[in-house]
């Protein structure tokens, strides 16, 4: 598999796979969604199901043009019974990814961490990973954790760690780079995020990842910089060209998530890790591109061989 540098590159791949994800969308009448899900299922990586207000759905015009066995819609009276159903669709293995639509974040989370019929498994870690094509930068840039950990403690860093490595593995990068993020180049314990990061990078290079190279503290620069690099005078094995960032929280991820698309033009994607499933969760700024890229990246966490 070659390596896939962008989002047509990623785009093109799913279609020259030819598997179709099932799809459980979560209160998906809002017109973004409506449009994420129905491109999806036209460049054929899709089967969609709708969970809740079915007149609503069915009612829209692209969805309706829509081949009828692409689609299907199961009822659901409020918000929150759309969501428990959808979930326990993914739990008794009856869809691939979830999604958000237009409910609130906190009920759809609920319903993934029910204790009783969530899809959380336990021992895991919920976070988020983003994906990003920046024009300025040769290939995407992965970054973790953007919306659900405050401030990951050394065992959630680890399991971003591993998220990423599985993400880009599937990406077809043999051995990716990734960079521990801090605002300098030195551990130091006024920074107690950074005191983890040598441990992180000694895992990684006994294999417990596959291949896989981690290197940190790094700053933003110096992580996909090589000339910032060279001007520092510092030895990395990431050579400042880093296929994803682990940054130190969640406030460093958020602003990172929403300014690359305001200052740099970035388009950018986003799933939840650690769930049976990808979960698609958008924030309420995400437009219909975003929405469908992010299928897309939640698409190629779930493809069979």
């Amino acid at each position: 598999m070659q390596p896939i540098h962008s989002f047509d590159d990623l785009t093109a791949h799913l279609r020259e796979v030819g598997q179709r994800i099932r799809l459980a969308v979560v209160c998906g009448s809002d017109q973004s969604t409506i449009h994420a899900v129905s491109r999806a299922v036209e460049a054929g990586f899709v089967q969609a199901i709708f969970v809740g207000d079915c007149e609503a759905v069915a009612a829209e015009p692209l969805i309706a043009r829509l081949p009828g066995e692409r689609v299907s819609l199961v009822e659901a009276a409020s918000h929150e019974e759309a969501a428990e159903k959808a979930v326990k669709m993914v739990g008794r293995g009856e869809a691939d990814v979830l999604m958000k639509g237009l409910l609130h974040t906190a009920t759809l989370l609920r319903a993934v961490l029910n204790k009783e019929w969530g899809i959380l498994p336990k021992g895991k870690v919920l976070t988020h990973v983003a994906m990003a094509e920046v024009p300025a930068y040769k290939k995407l840039l992965f970054f973790t954790d953007a919306a659900v950990i405050p401030y990951p403690t050394d065992e959630q860093r680890a399991a971003q760690v591993e998220y990423l490595a599985e993400t880009l593995h599937a990406f077809g990068i043999a051995c990716p780079k990734v960079a521990l993020v801090h605002c300098a180049e030195t551990v130091s314990d006024k920074f107690p995020h950074t005191l983890g990061y040598r441990a992180l990078c000694e895992r990684a290079a006994q294999g417990e990842w596959g291949e896989l190279v981690v290197d940190g503290p790094l700053d933003l620069r110096t992580a996909l910089d090589p000339v910032a690099l060279a001007v520092k005078g510092i030895d990395s094995p990431l050579q400042g060209e880093a296929d994803a960032l682990v940054v130190p929280d969640i406030e460093v991820g958020n602003v990172l998530y929403k300014s690359l698309p305001f200052f740099a033009g970035a388009k950018m994607a986003g799933t939840l890790k650690g769930t049976l499933a990808p979960v698609v969760l958008p924030s309420r700024g995400d437009n219909a591109e975003d929405k469908f890229y992010s299928l897309a990246l939640a698409t190629m966490g779930c493809q069979k061989d």
